[in-house]
């Protein structure tokens, strides 16, 4: 299958891929973020939103919340999850906002979609120029000089007749900007079992490049990627929530 194939043909399953992600916690650790960093305002976009677990989220909270994916598939089944949202399909290195906005959100690392330095780039200039002044720019990104090709993420779960086990991975080759993740999509029921893999090229990056990257428009500060409580990265784990407040 090419690049992003799984979240077209196979869109439908992206909720039992992502069944073992605590969507909750995560949305109420951005919203204290908010709270703690923001300007007060309640107008959200989340950027690569998939199918809007996290726009949800947000609604109910009550943030006036939005959405945008590059894929309209996803964005069909977002706006079932959250009719009175709205949501666009837009590419999120080049989009524009109809109004400014306070908190913008991009959860599940896809940051790294932008997929090259200059579009990761274009993607932040977007996002300050969509916001309001001290609104917050928050996400979570991995650091490429501590990912480990071994390591394998996985799960199950049942739907119906059939079993699925869904296992991702970062792989990165150890030199330039582009690093993998590998998606792994194994279906079981009474007929046999079907098998799917894929690669999606993503954007690889030092924390140190990606500080570079924002300080020019954001007040920024890392934490640890702990979505139970608020504390500072530290220093040399490969995982962490960026908070990038306008400048």
């Amino acid at each position: 299958m090419s690049h992003n194939a799984i979240y077209t043909d196979l869109s439908g399953y992206y909720d039992l891929m992502c069944a073992d992600i605590d969507y909750p916690a995560q949305s109420q650790c951005v919203q204290r973020i908010h709270q703690l960093f923001g300007n007060g305002g309640k107008r959200h976009l989340d950027l690569a939103c998939g199918t809007g677990p996290h726009v949800r989220h947000f609604l109910d909270a009550g943030f006036q919340s939005s959405g945008l994916d590059i894929n309209q598939p996803m964005l069909d089944l977002a706006q079932q999850r959250c009719p009175e949202a709205s949501f666009s399909q837009q590419d999120m290195c080049a989009f524009s906002a109809t109004q400014s906005l306070d908190l913008i959100t991009c959860f599940l690392y896809s940051i790294h979609y932008s997929g090259s330095i200059e579009r990761l780039r274009a993607c932040i200039a977007s996002v300050h120029a969509a916001l309001a002044d001290g609104g917050v720019f928050c996400f979570n990104a991995v650091d490429k000089s501590q990912i480990d090709n071994s390591s394998f993420v996985s799960h199950s779960v049942r739907q119906q007749d059939a079993t699925f086990w869904f296992s991702t991975g970062w792989f990165y080759a150890g030199e330039g900007e582009q690093q993998r993740l590998r998606l792994r999509i194994e279906r079981t029921d009474a007929q046999g079992t079907q098998l799917w893999k894929d690669e999606h090229p993503m954007v690889a990056v030092t924390f140190g490049q990606l500080l570079e990257l924002l300080e020019p428009y954001f007040e920024v500060q890392l934490l640890e990627l702990d979505y139970q409580r608020l504390v500072p990265w530290n220093g040399t784990s490969g995982n962490a929530l960026v908070v990038a407040v306008k400048r």
